[in-house]
């Protein structure tokens, strides 16, 4: 096994190097200057700023170079940095990526962490049941409901939740950010004026994922209940719960099991669309409005930073597959 790892971690720094190289180059073509941003704020009042300091301005965030033999030794640039450990500065708050990353990486862990247990809690049952009584209307009823879920876009979603439990009559959660700072709450009282604000982004994540989930629970499911030994239990005269739950239900969870493994970029990444929907600051949002900016630091970091955790995510999967499963074996 170690070999196994040891090569697949080998493998996964040239993956990491190629999309690296690929998101730098696309970073650096996207039609958003940061410098000219900048230099376009300085020139609400009037001024003119001199072109002397417009080069100045280039040279010192490394865009002075626009080709792409330009763009190649930018990329260089940001690699050996990268090797030597050091993220860079973000561009717009001049403040180090690393501990940016760092300060908004909490909410977005959060949200998505108890997001991901309600969409299991919700989406295996749901599989499970749609699988055991297909083509009724209770596997109409839930593979319909799925679909709609997996059909609304993430912005329209969140907006409807709010318009529907956030405003009056029924005012039940704070349409947007993540506390209420101007009263002064007890311990206890801070707990659920959180609660209030993360339940909507909350509730909107696990509605856009549930429908994934639960058809991927009840396909394997269905393949299972085919199975050669099922109809052997059932031949046996074993109850149909028993058959479902211990020998079916069990061997359903394998494949489960490994995509559970593959959630770790989805923990940390944040949820671009939802977080701005209700103006979190998660390190998702953060990452837009970087890239809304031109931050390339930023953009580098938090990309790479996926690309990391995918990679790592696709290996923890590969492994959870052989421990749950025996008969598989790594070569």
């Amino acid at each position: 096994m170690l070999k196994y790892i040891f090569k697949r971690l080998g493998l996964s720094i040239i993956i990491l190097v190629g999309v690296s190289l690929i998101i730098y180059i696309l970073v650096r073509c996207m039609p958003v200057d940061f410098v000219m941003q900048k230099l376009s704020a300085m020139n609400q009042g009037g001024a003119q700023v001199p072109q002397e300091t417009i080069e100045k301005m280039y040279e010192r965030y490394n865009l002075s170079d626009s080709s792409f033999l330009g763009i190649l030794q930018g990329y260089g640039s940001w690699l050996w940095s990268l090797c030597r450990l050091d993220f860079g500065v973000s561009f717009v708050s001049g403040g180090e990526v690393v501990s940016e990353i760092a300060n908004h990486m909490g909410v977005s862990f959060i949200i998505a962490f108890i997001a991901i247990i309600f969409e299991y809690m919700i989406a295996i049952p749901l599989g499970v049941t749609a699988a055991t009584h297909q083509y009724s209307i209770r596997d109409y009823v839930v593979t319909v409901l799925v679909m709609i879920g997996i059909s609304l876009p993430s912005f329209f979603l969140g907006r409807v939740l709010q318009k529907a439990f956030a405003t009056a009559p029924l005012n039940w959660f704070y349409p947007a950010g993540l506390e209420n700072a101007a009263a002064d709450f007890t311990f206890f009282g801070k707990i659920g004026d959180y609660l209030r604000h993360i339940t909507l982004p909350v509730a909107s994540t696990v509605i856009l994922g549930i429908g994934g989930t639960m058809r991927y629970m009840r396909t394997n499911m269905l393949e299972v209940l085919n199975s050669d030994y099922i109809r052997t239990a059932r031949a046996k005269g074993l109850k149909e719960t028993k058959v479902i739950y211990k020998h079916a239900f069990r061997n359903t969870m394998i494949p489960i099991v490994t995509m559970m493994a593959g959630v770790l970029p989805s923990l940390f990444s944040g949820a671009m669309i939802t977080e701005k929907v209700f103006n979190l600051p998660g390190i998702g949002n953060w990452a837009l409005a970087a890239t809304q900016a031109g931050d390339i630091p930023v953009i580098m970091t938090y990309n790479m930073f996926l690309a990391l955790l995918s990679v790592i995510g696709v290996l923890l999967s590969d492994l959870m597959y052989m421990v749950v499963d025996p008969r598989v074996k790594l070569a």
